[in-house]
């Protein structure tokens, strides 16, 4: 039992086992005797309890008793204290011990017993009457074992057992887990010890027993509930794996550690086609996966956690650069090297995985900061092109930094000079078999002849609010370029620039001004956060006045936006590259791709595929019934068209 003294305002234990130098500071006190206590000679001996708690280093979950400990002149001298885990309980209830030779047991639902006896050194006698209490299957013969109530049971069923010619009078009830637990007595120390008052006394010794019983099973009922819900807080229902939350605790017990990340590819899409069933049994399948790799792979300790959405987590001891990349290279082999199969189709799965170390935690660190990192290494593997990347502290402030300034300088030159023109991508037709559209995409072509795309800027022009400014420029050259064209050109708006009443005012007086309306596409980006579809319903009303048409850009990358397709009254969805670029090798983007197809087509909204990049793409695309294509097997964009 820890033992803690005062010397001085500070507390020391008389064993080695404790680390604390104040026993305000120890984790049981604030469980225990919280902030507010203060030593009170007239309460010696009292014992606090604390609730259930987790305990990290031991993995239980565990209450804690303390006692506080005063001198003859009432000075506080320590605490005594000691943490009871549930297997401890139980121990200690099953050695009740109401005469010499009685016995306590504890049966569960399946009729095993999970008890010792208290009968002294002749085990085989023991053993005797562990069998003979089994044989009698006492469960079977309870009326109503309590289970699902916060109350004590108030039944207590007696019954008579011979063992080699000794005769036991048995007490026993359900728990309210549904176990059997009593006590056997036996008869001759019963008449022994209370013939005189046989009958009286027997109650008497019928309701001690009870008391006891009936005390000891709501104990253990209620620590096993507390110790079930707490451990329910840690655990992902659908996986059983830990949670997030278990990761941050884990964390936070962990100064050195490694972690991965790992991010399921299209996992949206392959819920949006085949639904939320076929996505849980993806998720179970790799938590299964996890699982196998976990029992095989070097080092010994490695956790597994299931996080929100489609991301899992894997926590180690820190390793080197080399090590962590040999067990991301496993886990996705492991992840992927079989299709899933969801009612007989199979579901191809791949995985992006990002990987952080920690050497050291800082005291000002936050504990979710290793979980940033390597959700961050995640997005850059992804940009990169690559499986999995390691975190690199440098490259993610320095050079971030550095290329965003330079960036931002360039893009206001650019602003400043007129360099942002229109290039522009052809569209073709598949059913006339020749090119009638063109989108216009934004270009920073420089006097030294380098030429920029958007994807190089954009994200800067959003931060330093410049997409308007864009936006307008891009309108005004357009419309000035297509003005004695025959063809329909399409010009991409965020939900920014739709949402923004100078972008609007602009649009509908070029509409005015060159009465072209009715050959202009307006697209807009469907995985752009829109927050308040009812401005893009405006927006739409409005254009369509003039003849424009609307497009949605990117359909597929976002989250289950069908049902704001058939209020947003749309002319064609562009699919995203990320499902046409695989069509030939990937049955799963196939099927995907698919689905949005047959949905458009009953919604007599228009198809365009877009990345084709080979004749192999556009034979699927043409089999898949897609409407226009896009890409470089057509066409890059240029500066001119013709």
């Amino acid at each position: 039992m820890p033992y803690f003294v005062l010397d001085d305002g500070k507390t020391q234990r008389l064993d080695s086992v404790s680390r604390f130098t104040q026993y305000r500071a120890a984790p049981w006190f604030m469980r225990t005797l919280t902030a507010d206590w203060r030593p009170e000679p007239d309460k010696a001996g009292e014992v606090y309890w604390s609730p259930v708690y987790f305990d990290l280093n031991t993995k239980r979950a565990i209450l804690t008793l303390a006692s506080p400990m005063f001198d003859p002149d009432g000075r506080l001298l320590g605490m005594a204290t000691t943490a009871w885990g549930a297997d401890q309980v139980i121990e200690l209830v099953s050695r009740i011990n109401v005469t010499e030779h009685s016995f306590a047991f504890l049966n569960d639902r399946n009729n095993r017993n999970l008890s010792s006896l208290s009968q002294g050194e002749d085990t085989r006698r023991e053993q005797a009457i562990i069998d003979a209490v089994l044989s009698l299957n006492l469960g079977d013969t309870l009326s109503s074992p309590l289970t699902g109530t916060d109350n004590p049971p108030e039944e207590l069923t007696t019954r008579r057992l011979t063992i080699d010619g000794d005769d036991y009078e048995l007490y026993f009830a359900a728990t309210m887990a549904g176990m059997v637990y009593g006590a056997g007595v036996p008869v001759s120390e019963i008449n022994a010890v209370l013939l005189p008052m046989e009958r009286t006394n027997r109650n008497i010794l019928a309701g001690t027993v009870a008391a006891m019983l009936l005390l000891s099973l709501y104990l253990l009922y209620r620590i096993a509930q507390l110790i079930r819900e707490l451990q329910a807080s840690y655990t992902d229902q659908m996986t059983g794996l830990p949670n997030r939350v278990r990761l941050l605790r884990d964390l936070q017990a962990t100064a050195q550690a490694s972690l991965l990340i790992v991010n399921l590819d299209r996992f949206k899409e392959i819920n949006s086609l085949f639904g939320s069933v076929c996505g849980d049994q993806v998720l179970l399948a790799v938590t299964s996966r996890l699982k196998n790799l976990r029992r095989k792979i070097s080092p010994a300790r490695l956790d597994v956690y299931r996080l929100p959405g489609d991301e899992f987590a894997i926590l180690m001891p820190q390793l080197a650069p080399e090590e962590i990349e040999d067990i991301a290279c496993q886990v996705r082999d492991s992840v992927t090297r079989e299709q899933i199969y969801w009612q007989q189709q199979p579901v191809t799965v791949d995985i992006s995985i990002g990987m952080a170390i920690r050497p050291g935690r800082a005291p000002e660190e936050a504990p979710d900061q290793l979980v940033s990192q390597a959700k961050i290494a995640v997005l850059q593997a992804r940009e990169q092109s690559r499986h999995y990347l390691l975190y690199d502290p440098a490259v993610g402030v320095e050079e971030n930094y550095e290329s965003n300034l330079h960036w931002a300088n360039r893009l206001k030159a650019a602003i400043e000079h007129d360099w942002l023109v229109p290039w522009f991508q052809p569209i073709y037709d598949n059913h006339h078999e020749r090119v009638n559209k063109y989108e216009c995409l934004v270009r920073m072509v420089e006097p030294d002849g380098r030429v920029a795309n958007a994807g190089q800027f954009i994200e800067i022009a959003g931060r330093l609010r410049l997409n308007g400014k864009i936006a307008g420029m891009m309108i005004d050259k357009c419309f000035a370029w297509f003005r004695d064209r025959d063809e329909a050109f399409s010009i991409n708006l965020s939900y920014g620039d739709i949402a923004e009443s100078e972008t609007l005012a602009h649009v509908l007086d070029a509409l005015e001004q060159t009465g072209i309306g009715d050959r202009v596409i307006f697209e807009i980006l469907e995985s752009d956060g829109i927050e308040n579809y009812a401005e893009i319903r405006s927006f739409i009303d409005r254009v369509k006045a003039y003849g424009c048409r609307i497009a949605i850009d990117d359909f597929g990358t976002g989250y289950s936006n069908f049902a704001h397709l058939l209020s947003l009254n749309v002319d064609f969805i562009k699919i995203d590259g990320s499902l046409i670029r695989h069509l030939d090798t990937d049955r799963t983007a196939y099927l995907v791709t698919s689905g949005i197809v047959q949905f458009a087509r009953s919604l007599e909204i228009q198809t365009v595929a877009e990345f084709v990049h080979s004749e192999a793409v556009q034979r699927c695309v043409r089999e898949l019934g897609i409407d226009f294509s896009q890409g470089e097997y057509f066409g890059l964009a240029t500066a001119d068209p013709d």
